[in-house]
């Protein structure tokens, strides 16, 4: 069995080594695949741009399944690998996740409460917005943005025009700024059959727009368990979801759910599974790819995982020498701030 990886980071790479573990080879396309995270532990690497047909074609004819380890893989992409081969997460949740107004609109009409929000595609339509939100809020491009990137805050005394501008993108969304209490995650893992399983709640802190650090089982009320946990479903399946998939949500001072965003793919916030419960989100998708049961989604306690930037790199030394820790790397060179190297997990209860 081989699986495709669409992409060379670190996602790719702890799903090669779960993938190993079952006995599954890992196959990386990217236009970066030499010298990667996951290309450096890949049984086989094509290094081609995302819309090579030729390469393309050659890389599904060599592999039994392919998956992505990003969301904003080009449409064509897979619309060519889906001509020879079974791809996940499919082409309904990569689409629906490249875009923030689709993904939205998508859970407005499932029944899912989101923040109130607008399609901003010029400053006209923005200041049109703003008088109707007649509040804060937040600007955010609705493709590509990641770990607080392509978002800046707006409130009713800015100037409309300049901040609108300083996105340089005439796609955009305005949304309601969203007095939360807390960040919560949801994972599921959905087979072909439509059959899933869904992962113990995560409770998130960011800083500076980069998640900092989840705990999980998150301890919340029963209502909001089963509310993330219905709206996940009702996500995946609505999608028909191929692989695992993220929720994001926030909770409101008045302790209701409301929607974020989706990720087709494995999630940080997820990365303490690896030790903290029966089956690893990587391991689950590495079962679902190759059509094996799922594996249990039960913990070994509560844990946390918090993650390490290019600026905790001269901590890592004094993490390896606690044996209370258990320290991810990802192998990547050049350790940037706010560059993601790796992550520890812990269990705390």
């Amino acid at each position: 069995m081989i699986i495709g990886i669409l992409g060379s980071g670190q996602l790719g790479r702890m799903l090669i080594i779960a993938a190993a573990q079952l006995g599954i080879k890992a196959h990386i396309f990217a236009p970066d695949a030499t010298n990667s995270p996951a290309g450096d532990i890949a049984f086989a690497t094509t290094e081609a741009a995302y819309d090579d047909h030729d390469a393309l074609v050659a890389f599904a004819n060599s592999v039994d399944v392919i998956t992505s380890e990003f969301e904003n893989v080009p449409a064509t992409t897979l619309d060519i690998l889906a001509k020879h081969k079974t791809v996940s997460p499919g082409i309904a949740a990569l689409h629906t996740a490249q875009h923030r107004i689709r993904e939205k609109l998508l859970a407005r009409d499932l029944g899912i409460d989101t923040p109130a929000f607008w399609h901003v595609t010029n400053a006209a339509s923005l200041h049109t917005a703003m008088t109707k939100l007649n509040k804060d809020g937040i600007l955010k491009t609705c493709t590509l943005g990641y770990d607080g990137k392509g978002q800046v805050k707006i409130s009713p005394t800015s100037d409309f025009d300049a901040v609108f501008a300083s996105l340089e993108s005439d796609d955009v969304i305005l949304e309601e700024m969203i007095p939360f209490t807390a960040e919560v995650s949801f994972l599921i893992a959905r087979a072909r059959d439509g059959s899933s399983r869904v992962f113990p709640a995560s409770l998130n802190q960011h800083k500076d727009g980069i998640l900092d650090q989840s705990v999980a089982p998150a301890a919340l009320d029963d209502k909001l368990i089963t509310a993330g946990t219905q709206a996940v479903t009702k996500l995946a399946d609505a999608l028909d979801l191929f692989g695992v998939m993220a929720l994001e949500c926030f909770i409101t001072d008045d302790n209701r759910l409301l929607f974020n965003e989706i990720a087709p793919r494995p999630h940080n916030s997820f990365h303490w599974t690896i030790e903290g419960s029966a089956t690893s989100q990587f391991t689950q998708l590495a079962r679902v790819l190759a059509g094996m049961p799922f594996g249990s989604v039960s913990t070994y306690g509560c844990w946390q995982m918090d993650n390490l930037l290019g600026e905790h790199m001269e901590n890592v030394p004094a993490l390896l020498a606690n044996d209370q820790v258990h320290v991810h790397l990802y192998g990547k060179s050049g350790a940037k701030k706010g560059r993601k190297m790796g992550h520890t997990n812990r269990q705390i209860g």
